[in-house]
């Protein structure tokens, strides 16, 4: 376990009094969600559309590039969190995988297999076949039950039907029942040493077709998750939960604010509520991504009030971050300063950002 000491100013910042102010030690852990921009194997899947993720596929996918991408991301996951914390993730949320083989295949990397992380993750009835899932250090985290939780939405049960272009990319309209398939959101509930915790792992429909066209479908993603939050609070009203993911909106969006009910300082959260950090990052003009030179955060992670009470006596949130390290980012052409992503010629790292959050508990 990766011990911190922090001094006065820290401590000032935990709203210690002064004399209190000595220096102690506490635990900490780095929780992290990362969108692996589409991280396929090479063998085509008769039962998914990946065809472009093949050697002979428009995106020229071979062996190598492959195995460039794998180091590409254990490189990124080896170091997230640092130099606050040396340990990698604890727990990392992960998006666009096409399936648990690239998991096991990167966990294996030379960078992050000493960490032993565990996998959870199933099948998605997306059109590309991407998933969610969840990596975890088995040292640390012990998961009790999982579940994915399908996302129902019916396009002729929402408002405003005649105005969403069907054309999504990224799901399945089912002529007959109308449904919608996107992912799942991926449930799970375990121990972070000895405290419960419940982590969603989100990837929501994207926004072709037009962020206003396409809003309501994530405004439904967004109900969804609170009401997963909801029904694990009335089990237990201090549940501590976290919901994280590729959320293909920003802080200030319809399907956080009002869906999910997210408030951007401590103060505001209310009994049941729920605290996003990256909302402040929004309003500085930080971002995950970029699209036409705008910058956005999409990829957050969200905690129940329960995570940011001034108790230091159980795991509590302390500081968010974006992990954004210059070999990250694209060095030149039409894309600089974006996110260095896949191209025909090389295997990138991502066009997003990964995230990530400290938890910390005072040693005694």
């Amino acid at each position: 376990m990766q011990i911190i000491k922090f001094r006065f100013c820290l401590i000032a910042f935990f709203l210690f009094s002064i004399s209190n102010a000595q220096s102690k030690k506490y635990n900490i852990h780095t929780v992290a969600f990362y969108n692996f921009e589409n991280l396929f194997d090479t063998i085509n899947d008769p039962n998914i559309n990946d065809d472009e993720w093949t050697p002979p596929g428009t995106q020229h996918w071979t062996k190598e590039k492959y195995e460039q991408k794998l180091k590409n991301l254990s490189r990124v996951i080896s170091e997230i969190g640092t130099p606050e914390n040396s340990n990698a993730p604890t727990l990392i949320g992960c998006s666009e995988i096409e399936n648990r083989g690239v998991l096991e295949d990167l966990i294996k990397q030379e960078k992050i297999s000493s960490y032993d992380y565990g996998i959870i993750q199933f099948d998605s009835p997306d059109q590309r076949g991407i998933d969610v899932a969840l990596l975890y250090q088995k040292k640390y985290f012990r998961p009790t039950s999982f579940s994915n939780i399908p996302l129902l939405i019916y396009k002729n049960k929402l408002n405003s039907q005649e105005n969403i272009n069907e054309d999504l990319g990224d799901v399945e309209i089912k002529a007959d029942k109308s449904r919608i398939f996107t992912r799942d959101q991926l449930l799970i509930t375990g121990f972070l040493e000895n405290e419960e915790i419940h982590i969603i792992v989100n990837h929501w429909p994207s926004r072709s077709g037009g962020e206003k066209a396409s809003s309501l479908y994530r405004e439904e993603a967004g109900k969804l998750n609170r009401k997963i939050i909801d029904s694990l609070q009335q089990i237990n009203p201090m549940a501590k939960v976290i919901t994280m993911g590729d959320l293909n909106d920003g802080p200030f969006n319809k399907s956080l604010k009002n869906a999910l009910g997210t408030k951007a300082k401590k103060s505001e959260v209310l009994e049941f509520g729920v605290y996003n950090p990256f909302e402040e990052m929004a309003e500085k003009g930080m971002g995950t991504l970029a699209f036409r030179d705008s910058w956005d955060i999409f990829d957050q992670i969200i905690l129940t009030k329960s995570f940011i009470e001034p108790n230091f006596s159980s795991y509590e949130f302390w500081k968010a971050g974006i992990f954004k390290r210059p070999y990250l980012i694209q060095a030149s052409g039409k894309y600089k300063g974006y996110p260095l992503r896949n191209s025909l010629t090389e295997a990138g790292f991502s066009d997003h950002f990964p995230v990530y959050i400290y938890l910390i508990r005072e040693l005694k």
